[in-house]
């Protein structure tokens, strides 16, 4: 299947130069063949999802603008298809060089700061910063968590290095946030595949876990392969995996609905405690609060160290 093309940005002043007035906009729009994006801009579809609507609110807030800016923050990591978790979008970011003066409306946030022509990038006409740049400016800027969901997943897809991301922090100096960004920067993990997973990460360090193994791979006495766990504590003998839907919608191979996936984990995670290891699931509500991913935790390393 081929995605849809994004919904397509109208915007009055253009349709009235066309010919169209006010009151025939509104018509469209009661008949449903425009879609109001926000004041002075339609669109002629409804958005799927919060990602490709604020990519249609960049478009019409941009076009609005007298002086010219590079998109940032978390509408470059949109842009640029990194995922965001609880990093707030009604607001489109955008970043201009001093002497602008910092500011902000119901529709933009506009940030102040200096960057090398080589930290910005073109992507379909428009100026938007890199993806290093674009995840240290979030690693400043975003609680903890927020930022290490979007810097996994940069590194994660090759997009970015640890070094790139180090340097950019470096070259920008004593500016705010700096200690915080160093902080997601030096935890980030390319072998984190979900923001599951991500999250389950900071999870585990608040909670004062032992640090996993990252997709760690358990193996039968012959050296076959059993499976790979999202999270894997060798000397406890543990496995943990998040199960949320969007994995086991990746786990799916031609010809397989989502219960064949579900049986082979079933089977896997027997095998897996057959073999003497220990399995600990958890899901998105867990992550909420962390006390019962915590228990279980620590009782399946107490029942693994015995084992071994």
């Amino acid at each position: 299947m081929v995605d849809p093309p994004p919904p397509r940005v109208f915007l009055r002043s253009t349709a009235v130069r066309d010919g169209l007035s006010d009151g025939e906009l509104a018509r469209a729009v009661r008949s449903r063949q425009l879609v109001r994006l926000q004041r002075g801009a339609y669109l002629d579809r409804p958005p799927t999802g919060a990602g490709e609507r604020h990519r249609a609110v960049i478009a019409a807030t941009l076009s609005g603008l007298t002086v010219p800016g590079v998109v940032s923050h978390g509408s470059a990591a949109i842009l640029h298809g990194l995922p965001l978790w609880r990093v707030p979008v009604e607001r489109v970011h955008l970043t201009r060089a001093p002497p602008t003066a910092g500011s902000s409306s119901r529709r933009l946030h506009l940030h102040v700061a200096r960057f090398p022509a080589v930290e910005v990038v073109d992507l379909d006409g428009v100026a938007v910063t890199d993806v290093t740049r674009t995840v240290v400016d979030l690693a400043r800027s975003v609680p903890f968590e927020s930022a290490v969901v979007t810097a996994d997943a940069a590194l994660a897809q090759r997009a970015t290095t640890s070094e790139q991301l180090s340097r950019c922090l470096a070259a920008m100096g004593p500016v705010p946030g700096t200690r915080r960004a160093a902080r997601v920067i030096a935890f980030a993990d390319p072998h984190s595949e979900s923001v599951g997973e991500s999250r389950s990460r900071v999870l585990l360090h608040r909670l004062g876990l032992p640090s996993p193994v990252l997709q760690l791979s358990v193996r039968r006495d012959d050296g076959t392969l059993v499976g790979r766990a999202d999270f894997g504590w060798d000397e406890f003998r543990t496995v943990g995996e998040f199960d949320g839907r969007v994995k086991y919608g990746r786990l799916l191979r031609p010809g397989q609905d989502p219960g064949d996936v579900v049986f082979a984990e079933k089977r896997r995670e027997d095998e897996l405690r057959d073999l003497g290891w220990q399995v600990v699931r958890w899901t998105w509500s867990d992550l909420e609060e962390g006390a019962l991913i915590e228990q279980r935790l620590r009782r399946a390393f107490l029942r693994g160290r015995r084992s071994r």
